[in-house]
């Protein structure tokens, strides 16, 4: 028993999550045990623990007899994930060999491909989901699994970030740009440049509506 309640707090965990980081779940919103339970076809205390787990990862915040409330990113910890994530690209493209960057240029270019499709059918946890995978590539160029490993622990801000971004929602032009003059400048070696660019579209990256 003790393990079938564990899977479906798993499964509840899993769901609830995905229904944050693609907006389902807005920010504000206030989720109720009962109404999870009953969507999921399963009893409250796997429900329970899930928001336990997802209050520890900061994505709600627990109110007694009320619900979970769905946490917006604050200024500090939008900030900070900035800091560690420029760090890490930029000391990826420092670090990468040539043959490795441009190999990277010639994979992103196909992702660059896909970015530009999710934009255009307005769907952003698609395109979330690849602009993640764009960034962590200037990470791999390191080789360097222990940077790659705390710069995942960052992904969920990542996400929400760019999900709820207006710039992506209303300039997707311009973020389309700034990643290939980031990719340009990864391949070149470029990293100096590369990093004054990347914080600028971090900086795009901050406006929320």
């Amino acid at each position: 028993m003790r393990d079938v309640t564990v899977n479906s707090a798993q499964r509840a965990h899993a769901l609830i999550r995905a229904g944050i980081l693609s907006g389902e779940f807005a920010a504000g919103a206030m989720l109720s045990e009962s109404t999870l339970a009953a969507s999921m076809s399963m009893s409250r205390t796997p429900v329970r623990a899930a928001l336990g787990r997802l209050q520890d990862e900061g994505l709600v915040r627990i109110y007694p007899k009320r619900g979970a409330l769905v946490r917006e990113l604050t200024v500090d910890e939008i900030r900070e994930s900035d800091q560690v994530r420029h760090a890490f690209e930029c000391a990826g493209v420092q670090l990468g060999n040539p043959e490795a960057r441009h190999q990277l240029a010639a994979r992103l270019r196909e992702n660059l491909d896909g970015q530009e499709q999710a934009l255009y059918r307005r769907d952003y946890p698609g395109f979330a989901a690849l602009a993640m995978q764009f960034h962590r590539a200037f990470v791999e160029l390191a080789n360097n699994s222990t940077m790659l490993a705390f710069y995942d622990r960052l992904q969920d801000r990542q996400h929400l970030s760019i999900v709820r971004n207006s710039t992506v929602r209303g300039q997707p032009d311009l973020v389309l740009a700034e990643h290939r003059s980031l990719l340009k400048d990864a391949e070149a070696g470029d990293w100096m440049t590369f990093a004054t660019r990347l914080r600028e579209h971090q900086s795009h990256g901050n406006d929320f509506e």
